[in-house]
């Protein structure tokens, strides 16, 4: 079984995170979980899938999605630990 990772992208606006999903999902066989309005146009969607995969998606989605908007931030957590399912369900 593939070691599983958590990926995000938190950017400004909804358009640019729209941008950053389709880039990610096209990327690599991961699967999107959720997003979340953090407040302030500030918006942050995750990614779930192998620690590869969900690497080069976040990659490919923060790349796609700095050509048209402002990507604030990016992360991937391999292997997250089984207390931050607790935190929400986008992350599983």
């Amino acid at each position: 079984m593939a070691k599983q990772a958590l990926g995000i992208i938190e950017t400004v606006g909804l358009v640019t995170l729209l941008e950053a999903s389709d880039a990610a999902l096209k990327a690599a066989d991961v699967t999107m979980s959720g997003w979340e309005k953090v407040g302030s146009g500030i918006v942050t969607g995750f990614f779930h899938g192998d620690v590869a995969a969900v690497k080069a998606a976040v990659e490919a989605g923060a790349e796609a999605a700095g050509h048209i908007g402002t990507v604030n931030s990016v992360l991937v957590i391999p292997r997250p630990h089984d207390d931050l399912s607790g935190l929400g369900s986008w992350i599983g």
